[in-house]
């Protein structure tokens, strides 16, 4: 039987996936993999559509009954936030604004309302990512919040950051900042073995990053080589390998901090990190 596997076409998790993917670490069953970006995964793993799949921390309150968090292959660091921008720097004040945000469950916006809580903007739009840039640019929406790429893109739409929320996390907590997790549907696959599948493909794909450069660009088909190669670079760090004590005290803030404030169910720390409970 083939394991489903839900990604998003992004360089990180094609260049982590690919041996995976690809039947090339032992003792890992045969892979049907689909790609989607991560607001997509969100609701499907509330579905259980997927053995193993790719979601927003921000997501994990609605999905621990049914998943175990896995302890490698997501997305987690420093200096690796997500963004928010605004045309030419014209906004300042987003207390009346109209921001494009990419999912509703997404860690992005999750940071965001964490971050604007005080002074919340007075419509939030969910928009496909690709068009928040664009839409912000034109004068569509006051101010979009970004990730990924974007961090190296956005002047050349003549776009301005408003506030990096990574520097603005990691001020406030000391803590990295966790963006997307791993999850392993309970019953489904075992959690232990999964982690060590995950961990294989890592360890492959930073021992040949040639091996992977095929699959990762044709994914990534709007991205220029280079930005390719820094997003890897940022994304794809000691935490992909192994969450460690740090990055579990990340999840647990964030979630911890997002629940006292009203803004996901609480999720209690043993539940989030016990990822073979």
């Amino acid at each position: 039987m083939a394991l489903s596997l839900a990604i998003s076409p992004c360089p990180n998790d094609t260049f982590v996936f690919h041996a995976l993917v690809h039947g090339q670490v032992p003792g890992a069953p045969p892979v049907q993999v689909t790609y989607a970006d991560v607001d997509v995964t969100n609701t499907a793993a509330e579905r259980g559509a997927f053995d193993l799949v790719k979601v927003s921390y921000a997501a994990l309150p609605w999905l621990l009954d049914d998943y175990h968090l896995l302890p490698c292959g997501g997305a987690l660091g420093r200096g690796c936030g997500p963004l928010v921008l605004t045309r030419g720097g014209t906004t300042t004040d987003l207390g009346g604004a109209t921001v494009a945000v990419p999912g509703d469950r997404t860690t992005a916006y999750l940071l965001f309302r964490l971050w604007a809580a005080d002074r919340p903007p007075a419509r939030i739009e969910v928009v496909p990512f690709q068009e928040i840039m664009p839409g912000v640019a034109a004068g569509r929406y006051d101010a979009g919040l970004v990730i990924h790429e974007a961090r190296f893109t956005y002047p050349r739409h003549g776009l301005t950051a408003l506030v990096d929320l990574g520097e603005w996390w990691e001020g406030d907590t000391g803590l990295p900042i966790p963006l997307g997790a791993i999850l392993a549907r309970r019953g489904a696959v075992d959690p232990e073995a999964a982690a060590g599948w995950i961990r294989e493909s890592v360890r492959r794909a930073w021992a040949d990053p040639a091996a992977s450069r095929g699959y990762v660009l044709e994914h990534a088909q709007e991205m220029e080589p280079d930005v390719v190669d820094r997003h890897i670079g940022l994304y794809v760090n000691e935490f992909t390998a192994d969450l460690g004590e740090s990055g579990f005290a990340a999840v647990s803030a964030l979630l911890g901090r997002a629940a006292d404030a009203g803004l996901v169910p609480q999720t209690s720390s043993s539940r989030a990190t016990a990822w073979t409970s």
